[in-house]
This record gives C-alpha cells, sequence and structure tokens, in this order.
C-alpha cells in the first residue's frame, strides 16, 4: 500500500496546526453557520416551520444543568481560602471591563450606540470555565484556584451579566417585561444549575466520564442560538450598514481591549504580591468572556432581530481570546519549564 508523500500535510498535522494557533473545528463551524445564516436567513428566522425557539430554549436548560452537574462544592470551599484572588478576579470581570466600556462610549457617537452597547454586554460577561482552567493549566498556574475562580464567575454572571445589562442598555425590556424576563432566567438558567449542584455528589462522576460529550452538546447549542440569532438580524438587515473595514476595525478593537485588560490584572497582581502561579489565574481567568452565558443572556435580554449585532463582538472577542491566550499561556509554560531547570 503506498504512503503518501513525506512533505504532503496528513488530516492530523492540519488539526495540530490550527490548535497551534488557536483555531478549532468550533471556531470554524460558527464561521460555517454565520455564512450558512447570510445565505438563507429564512432557514433560521421566525418565518421558518422549525420550532427553534424550543430546541433552543430546551438545550439553553440543559446546557446549565449540565453545568451545575460539574460543581463540586467542596472544591468551591477550598478556593475561597486566598479571598484576596476571588476578589480581583470578579472585580476585573465584572468592574474593570464596564468600567473600560463606559470610558469608550463617547467614542461611538450617537450612530455607533447600538455597537457600542454590544461591547458592553460583552464586557458585562462572566469568565470562562473550561477555556480558563485550560489555559491556566499550560501556564503552570494554581489550577484548583483557577476552577474556583472560573466557576464563581460563571454562577455571579447569572445575576450580575442581567443586572449590569438591565442598568446601562437598553435591553427592550419594560417594566412589564421584568417579571417574564425573572422567570425566563428562573426556569433556564437558576433552577437548572441548582439541580445540578444538588445532584452533583450523585452523577458528578458520570460527568466527568462523558465530559467530552457535553462539551460538544454545549457548543451545538451555542452554534444553534447563534445560527438563529443572525437569521432573524440578516432577515431584517441588522448589517445592512456594516463594512468588511468595520468588521476589521472591530476584530482591532477586541484585540486592544483583551491585551489592556490582560496588562492591568496582571500589574494589579504584581501590586498586590500574587505568587506568579496565582497571578496566571487572575489573568487569565479575570481577562475571559464567556461565550456559552452570552449567548443565552442575549437571546433572553434584547430583541430577537438585534441579537446577531449584539453577539458580533463576543463571536470575534471569543476567537482572539483563544489565539492570544493560547500563545501566551504556551510562553508562560516555558517560562516555568526554564525556571525549574
Amino acid at each position: 500500500m503506498s504512503q503518501p508523500p513525506a512533505s504532503a500535510p496528513t488530516p492530523n498535522r492540519f488539526v495540530a496546526l490550527l490548535s497551534r494557533v488557536g483555531l478549532d473545528w468550533f471556531l470554524l463551524a460558527l464561521l460555517g453557520v454565520v455564512g450558512l445564516a447570510y445565505w438563507q436567513p429564512s432557514i433560521g428566522s421566525k418565518a421558518s416551520p422549525v420550532p427553534w425557539h424550543l430546541i433552543t430554549t430546551v438545550g439553553v436548560a440543559l446546557v446549565f444543568f449540565f453545568y451545575g452537574l460539574k460543581l463540586n462544592l467542596e472544591k468551591l470551599r477550598e478556593g475561597m481560602r486566598n479571598w484576596k484572588l476571588p476578589i480581583v478576579v470578579q472585580l476585573a470581570t465584572f468592574g474593570l471591563f464596564p468600567a473600560l466600556a463606559m470610558l469608550a462610549k463617547p467614542f461611538f457617537g450617537a450612530e455607533g450606540e447600538p455597537l457600542w452597547q454590544s461591547i458592553f454586554f460583552l464586557c458585562a460577561l462572566p469568565s470562562t470555565v473550561s477555556t480558563s482552567v485550560v489555559m491556566v493549566s499550560i501556564a503552570g498556574g494554581n489550577l484548583p484556584a483557577a476552577i474556583f475562580n472560573a466557576s464563581l464567575s460563571s454562577l455571579l454572571g447569572i445575576v450580575l451579566t442581567p443586572l449590569l445589562t438591565s442598568l446601562f442598555l437598553h435591553t427592550g425590556t419594560g417594566g412589564s417585561q421584568l417579571w417574564g424576563l425573572a422567570t425566563q432566567l428562573l426556569w433556564q438558567v437558576v433552577l437548572p444549575v441548582g439541580a445540578g449542584i444538588l445532584l452533583n455528589s450523585r452523577f458528578g462522576a458520570l460527568v466527568d466520564r462523558h465530559k467530552a460529550a457535553l462539551r460538544y452538546f454545549d457548543q451545538f447549542t451555542i452554534l444553534l442560538i447563534v445560527f438563529t440569532a443572525f437569521c432573524e438580524s440578516f432577515a431584517e438587515g441588522i448589517f445592512r450598514s456594516y463594512e468588511p473595514a468595520d468588521i476589521a476595525k472591530l476584530s482591532a478593537g477586541m484585540m486592544g481591549l483583551y491585551l489592556l485588560a490582560f496588562a492591568l490584572i496582571w500589574g494589579l497582581g504584581r501590586v498586590l504580591s500574587f505568587s506568579r502561579a496565582d497571578n496566571i489565574v487572575a489573568v487569565f481567568c479575570g481577562s475571559k468572556k464567556s461565550l456559552v452565558h452570552g449567548s443565552v443572556m442575549a437571546s433572553l435580554l434584547f430583541p430577537a432581530g438585534a441579537t446577531g449585532l449584539i453577539l458580533l463582538p463576543l463571536m470575534l472577542y471569543h476567537a482572539l481570546q483563544i489565539i492570544l491566550a493560547s500563545s501566551m499561556a504556551q510562553y508562560m509554560g516555558r517560562q516555568n519549564s526554564l525556571v525549574a531547570i
């Protein structure tokens, strides 16, 4: 049987190359569903006979239920021993980022208000869990502290993200709709997470054994939410005023936001005399933003037609944070290896 030439790239090599620069199938799939939504917006819009709203509603509830199953209360209690670190991570996530967005608001003007709102929404989101923990592990940081701080951020985000959004943005939820929003958050987010936490002692080990499959379920649910959101936005012409140059500028802005937050958090950790391992936790958990929470909260907090624009900065930030954080984590990991030698 003939072998491929040595110079020919194999699929495994291609996947490894993509992973090395921070790209994976999920980021490519995000681009794919946005492209499909642009090409055939009627498939995922309100006009579609497919009950997308019901499907995504059930998917969201299951995502947060499985998330609750992963949370071990004992590990969370252990993570509270170093009390300064959680304070820094949560203040960076829910204080520093919204403050940076508020400082940038005058540069957008009246015409850029919708785009600024989508950036503020991004800044009000909690940290990721899996990505933050993986990056801390690669960089040689304090892994138990990373698990605690990322998990705590996600739990706080259930309350703080809607609160910050309602305080500073026009979400389309007036006084008569606030009770409906609270009910949606209760049934789709709070109760599933609570039920999962209560069942962790019984089914936590089962979740650990199937965490890869559950990760795929999370990603598939996000793809559905993003697809239907962009279908609705394209159907209503939300992006007609945006050129490719605008997207490039927004991407540069998201990269600048990530690097600025990373530098400020790292500097604060140095001022507070954090160990290197704890400072790694601070920067990687404090600078991340969760696409899972963002996709879910956007569908609950904003009108359907505006959700695509709301998610655009988040999708760009999500891709850039993975690429930049991967490079930084690998660099820090190599530094730790040199110090150990």
